[in-house]
C-alpha cells in the first residue's frame, strides 16, 4: 500500500450508508478525444485506475455515457471484483450522440436503460450512488424533475439504487428532489473563479449533503489565474495544487473528483490538494471570485 494512501487530504465523508475518500476520482478523462471512444493508451486508462485505488482513493466518479460505455469497461476490466470500500458513482440522464453532443434521456424508459447499462458495464448488482445529470452541456435549466428523480426512487427501492443524487441541478430543483426522497450529494460546476453556489454550498453543508465541484479548475480569466499563480509561487506551490486545496478548506462537505489520465498526475493532485492554506492566502483566494 503507498504511503500516500493513509493521508489521502480531506479525509472521508459519508455518503449516507457509503465512505469514500473526500478526495475522489473522476473517471472521465480515460475515454477518448471529446469523451468519446477508446484510450490513446488502454495500459495505462487501466493503471491509473489502479494507482488511484492503490494510493486509497474509495470514491471514483463516472457514468456509461462517457466513451460510451468505454470508461465503465476500462473500470471493470481494472478493478473488478471491487474492493469493499470502495464506492463507484455513476450518473443517468443523458446519451451521446454520433457529433459527441449531451443530449438529454430522462424519459423513464430511459433511466431504466441506463441503469441497467452501468450495472452491466460496472459487473455489479447494485450502483452505489446515482446522480440525476440535468440541464445540459451550457449548464442548469429550470423545471421539474418530478418524473425522472421518482424513476429513480422507483430503482432504488427495486434494490437497484443504494443512494440517490443531482448532477447540473438548481436550488429549486435539489429542493424539489428532497421533496420525493432523501438525496446525499449535489455535483454541480464550482470552482475558485465560478462561485455561483456559494450559498448552495454552506445550506447543504448544514444539511449534511455533499457537495461535489466538477471542472474545479476551469474557466478562469487572465487577471485570475494571475492573482492565483500569485498565491501559488508565494507558497511554493502550483496553481492547480491551490485551487484543489482551496476547495477542500472552502467546506467540509465539497468532495474532489478531479480526472487524469496520468498516473503522475494523480499523484501531483492528491499532494497538491493537501496543501495548507493560511487564513491571508485563502482571504486572498476568496476576491478571484467576486
Amino acid at each position: 500500500m503507498s504511503t500516500l494512501s493513509a493521508s489521502l487530504p480531506g479525509g472521508t465523508r459519508t455518503l449516507g450508508d457509503l465512505t469514500v475518500t473526500r478526495f475522489g476520482y473522476g473517471a472521465m478523462q480515460l475515454a477518448g478525444p471529446g469523451v468519446m471512444g477508446p484510450p490513446a493508451d488502454h495500459d495505462s486508462a487501466l493503471a491509473v485506475l489502479r494507482e488511484a485505488v492503490d494510493l486509497g482513493i474509495t470514491h471514483i466518479d463516472t457514468s456509461d455515457a462517457y466513451g460510451p460505455h468505454i470508461t465503465n469497461q476500462l473500470i471493470r476490466e481494472a478493478l473488478h471484483p471491487y474492493p469493499e470500500s470502495l464506492h463507484i458513482v455513476t450518473k443517468v440522464g443523458a446519451t451521446r450522440d454520433r457529433e459527441g453532443g449531451w443530449p438529454p434521456a430522462r424519459r423513464p424508459e430511459d433511466l431504466r436503460r441506463a441503469v441497467h447499462e452501468n450495472l452491466d458495464t460496472l459487473g455489479l448488482d447494485v450502483l452505489d450512488l446515482v446522480n440525476l445529470r440535468l440541464g445540459n452541456a451550457a449548464g442548469t435549466q429550470s423545471g421539474s424533475l418530478a418524473e425522472p428523480f421518482e424513476t429513480l426512487v422507483e430503482l432504488q427501492n427495486q434494490g437497484l439504487i443504494r443512494q440517490l443524487g443531482v448532477s447540473n441541478a438548481t436550488a429549486e430543483q435539489i429542493a424539489q428532489a428532497q421533496a420525493i426522497a432523501p438525496i446525499v450529494c449535489v455535483q454541480n460546476v464550482y470552482n475558485l473563479a465560478y462561485r455561483q453556489d456559494d450559498e448552495l454550498i454552506d445550506t447543504l453543508a448544514e444539511q449534511g449533503i455533499a457537495y461535489v465541484p466538477f471542472f474545479p479548475l476551469g474557466g478562469f480569466s487572465p487577471l485570475q489565474s494571475s492573482a492565483l499563480s500569485t498565491v501559488a509561487s508565494r507558497s511554493k506551490s502550483t496553481p492547480m495544487s491551490v485551487a484543489l486545496a482551496w476547495l477542500l478548506q472552502r467546506s467540509p462537505n465539497i468532495l474532489l473528483i478531479p480526472g487524469t489520465s496520468s498516473t503522475a498526475h494523480l499523484r501531483e493532485n492528491i499532494i497538491g490538494a493537501g496543501l495548507s492554506l493560511s487564513d491571508t492566502e485563502l482571504a486572498e483566494l476568496d476576491k478571484i471570485g467576486h
